[in-house]
């Protein structure tokens, strides 16, 4: 489980970044008083547009980020005073943490399982299911710089399931795949799901989170609008489906910001 308690996260900019962002202020708040809780066999949804908050959150989940205020708690383990505990029962995902395009994905595959503890039978054993799963078997001693875009993205996902985690925690995780290399990871998490792992994933994809989530929370600028089952958000913004629901939650927080 994840418990996730008045969660604030705030950077300290540069002038480039003042300038970026249009603001004389130099602290930016990215997310704002965050709560909610992702329970064993779910998938919740960050839903929110680029800057909401979403991967923020997720890298104070993973440990990459210390909160500014707040708590958050991994299977009960504080993510700053257990850090190293979370790590070990956590496996992470990113586009901005990429795999050495100079090694294999089966090298790659290798050395975070020995990272995690895993001796060379277990790591086998973990390899051949994933990679059969994902189709990398072909290309397991290929660069990783020689693989597609999709290929790549397979074997990251491979390689941060390594060691059989409890809890997956997965920043836009089909971002720029293929309709069938997207469909493939989506199942997959659903399998993790029917395993009773807790799965959180961030996205901007309004059909992949009606499809894909279990329950979606809203997140616009850092601030959580709404959360709850896709029924459950269109009964409370009176919408059809996801996308007029997020864009009515947008028009009524800008307006409470304004």
């Amino acid at each position: 489980m994840i418990q996730i308690n008045e969660l604030t996260k705030v950077y300290k900019l540069t002038k480039k970044q003042m300038m970026e962002h249009k603001t004389k202020k130099n602290m930016m708040k990215a997310v704002d008083k965050l709560s909610l809780t992702a329970k064993p066999g779910e998938i919740y949804g960050l839903l929110g547009p680029n800057g909401a908050g979403k991967t923020t959150a997720l890298r104070c989940i993973a440990t990459l980020l210390k909160p500014t205020g707040g708590d958050i708690t991994v299977k009960g383990y504080d993510t700053v005073k257990d850090s190293e505990k979370v790590r070990k029962t956590i496996g992470f995902l990113t586009n901005e943490i990429k795999l050495d395009p100079q090694f294999s994905p089966k090298y790659m595959f290798g050395f975070f399982g020995r990272l995690h503890g895993l001796n060379e039978k277990a790591i086998e054993e973990r390899r051949e299911k994933l990679f059969n799963y994902f189709d990398i078997k072909d290309f397991e001693d290929k660069k990783i710089e020689e693989l597609s875009s999709g290929m790549k993205q397979k074997a990251s996902i491979a390689v941060s399931l390594v060691h059989n985690p409890d809890v997956i925690i997965f920043d836009e995780p089909t971002n720029g795949l293929d309709i069938i290399t997207a469909r493939n990871v989506t199942d997959y998490l659903k399998l993790l799901r029917d395993e009773g792992r807790t799965v959180i994933i961030s996205t901007h994809i309004m059909t992949e989170a009606e499809k894909l989530c279990d329950r979606i929370g809203i997140i616009i600028n850092g601030v959580l609008a709404m959360e709850g089952t896709l029924k459950e958000i269109l009964e409370q913004t009176q919408t059809k489906d996801l996308e007029d629901a997020f864009f009515e939650l947008f028009k009524i927080h800008n307006k409470e910001e304004e």
